[in-house]
C-alpha cells in the first residue's frame, strides 16, 4: 500500500495535539520550534526558551520580526501577554529543577527503551559541546523527540542501542516522526499511531525492531 509522510508542519501539529492545558514546555532548536505555530490559541501553554524566555507565542509574521527577541536557536519569536525574560542561570534552574512539564527535542538516534543521542555524531567537525540538551532531557518531566524516522541514508533513527554519544539514558517517552508516533518503554517500542496506508509490518521492517500494539 502507498502512504504519504507527514510534512514538518503536520508533524508539528501532531506534537501540539498532545500538549496538555497549562503545560510548561521547552521547544528544542530546529524542527521542534514549529510546534509553537500549532498550539491552539484557546489552550494555555507556557513556552520556555533556554536563553531566558517564558511565554513565547508563534513565529512573527514576515516583516514584524524583532531580532532582539529571539529563541535559543536565534530565530525571532513573539511574546504572549504575561510573558517574561530572565537570566540564563534562572532558565537553567527551571530546566534542572523539574519545572518543565515537557521538552520537545530533535535527535540523531533514539533507542527503543528511550536513550537519546542528539548532540553529536562523533564526526570530525561536529558540534563540540552538548549545550543545554542534557539538562532538558533529564530535567523535564517528559521528554519527547520530533524527527524524521529515517536518516538521509535511509537508516532508522530508532535503534536497539545508540551508536552516537548519549545525551540521556531512558529519558525519551515518545517519538513523533514523519511516519509514526511511538512510545518508548522499558520493554521496547509501542505504537501510538501511524500514517494512513503504512502497515504495521512495513513499519517494523523500516525500524528493524518489534513494535507492540
Amino acid at each position: 500500500m502507498s502512504y504519504q509522510k507527514r510534512s514538518k508542519n503536520q508533524l508539528a501539529a501532531r506534537v501540539a495535539q498532545d500538549i496538555h492545558e497549562g503545560a510548561v514546555v521547552n521547544l528544542g532548536i530546529g524542527m521542534p520550534t514549529l510546534v509553537a505555530n500549532h498550539i491552539p490559541s484557546t489552550r494555555e501553554v507556557l513556552l520556555h526558551s533556554e536563553n531566558g524566555i517564558l511565554g513565547m507565542g508563534p513565529a512573527p509574521a514576515e516583516g514584524d520580526e524583532d531580532f532582539d527577541l529571539i529563541n535559543a536557536g536565534k530565530q525571532p519569536v513573539t511574546l504572549l501577554k504575561g510573558g517574561a525574560f530572565f537570566h540564563h542561570a534562572d532558565s537553567f534552574g527551571m530546566m534542572r529543577g523539574g519545572h518543565l512539564d515537557i521538552c520537545v527535542l530533535g535527535a540523531f538516534q533514539v533507542s527503543a527503551t528511550g536513550d537519546l543521542a542528539n548532540w553529536s555524531t562523533g564526526e570530525p567537525g561536529a558540534i563540540p559541546a552538548v549545550g543545554g540538551a542534557m539538562d532538558l532531557a533529564i530535567g523535564a518531566k517528559e521528554t519527547w523527540v520530533m524527527m524524521d524516522l529515517l536518516s538521509k541514508k535511509g537508516e532508522s533513527k530508532v535503534v536497539s542501542t545508540c551508536s552516537y554519544p548519549l545525551t540521556g539514558m531512558g529519558c525519551v517517552k515518545r517519538i513523533y516522526s514523519d511516519l509514526a508516533t511511538l512510545e518508548c518503554t522499558p520493554q521496547g517500542l509501542r505504537l501510538v499511531d501511524k500514517v494512513d496506508g503504512l502497515t504495521h509490518d512495513e513499519l517494523e521492517k523500516l525500524v528493524g525492531l518489534p513494535i507492540a500494539l
